[in-house]
């Protein structure tokens, strides 16, 4: 016997191409959408039996605030959550909210069949792989960056950051400054601070000490948001 569903995911495609699946093995879906806002008050206009929450962030605060009004306000409708892998955050607040499953976006069909078989059930929803995976991060958790990295890139100004991004990917000062669109000569200020700002003597130890803190991965590529002006030229 099918599922009234809903899927609600803020890529249509996914959400269009789940519910495509769903009905051809015979569930019936009363919505697919991608709601910028209003989640909440379709899925409680429409009363399904499960509802199929997606969201990339699990672990952000407030992503869950429909579910917790669904079950307010519809307690009967079983909610379970589509996402990323989560982490154990990101599970705990999905049942917080009132979820009762939680379902890979990767997860192949018949797995998604079977969440929504249970979740109807008034079981719970989820892999036991799932399950292991966020117990063996809580027992094990993953090192946080080095906050050195934080710190130092709270020492450097937007441009400062560019320029240290370019350094490490190999550029020289004139590839710097034809990249940046800026003099030479002002390139290599910049080149010069952003050394003494991090207590190095050259390039390379520059580039080792962003990538041995993470530094590069907080500054992201190439091409940040500029300072409002350039540092002068200096003698």
């Amino acid at each position: 016997m099918g599922v009234r569903v809903m899927v609600l995911d803020e890529h249509r495609l996914l959400a269009e191409a789940l519910a495509s699946a769903l009905k051809l093995r015979g569930h019936r879906v009363l919505a697919a959408a991608a709601p910028a806002a209003g989640a909440a008050e379709l899925v409680i206009s429409r009363a399904p039996e499960v509802c199929l929450l997606g969201t990339a962030t699990p672990a952000e605060p407030g992503v869950f605030e429909p579910v917790v009004r669904i079950k307010r306000e519809r307690p009967q409708i079983a909610v379970v959550v589509l996402g990323p892998v989560p982490s154990p955050r990101g599970i705990a607040a999905a049942f917080a909210a009132g979820a009762c499953g939680y379902v890979r976006h990767d997860e192949r069909i018949e797995g998604v069949e079977r969440a929504l078989a249970k979740a109807r059930a008034g079981e719970v929803a989820i892999s036991p792989q799932l399950l292991q995976g966020a117990f063996a991060e809580l027992l094990n958790p993953a090192a946080q960056p080095d906050d050195e990295g934080s710190r130092l890139l709270r020492l450097l100004t937007p441009r400062e950051v560019e320029v240290l991004v370019r350094v490490a990917e190999g550029e020289d000062t004139r590839l710097i400054a034809a990249g940046m669109e800026i003099a030479p000569s002002t390139a290599r200020t910049h080149v010069q601070r952003v050394l003494m700002k991090l207590g190095v003597g050259s390039r390379l130890e520059a580039a080792a000490l962003a990538a041995r803190t993470g530094l590069l991965d907080r500054a992201g590529p190439a091409g940040l948001p500029a300072a409002a002006a350039d540092f002068p030229v200096g003698p």
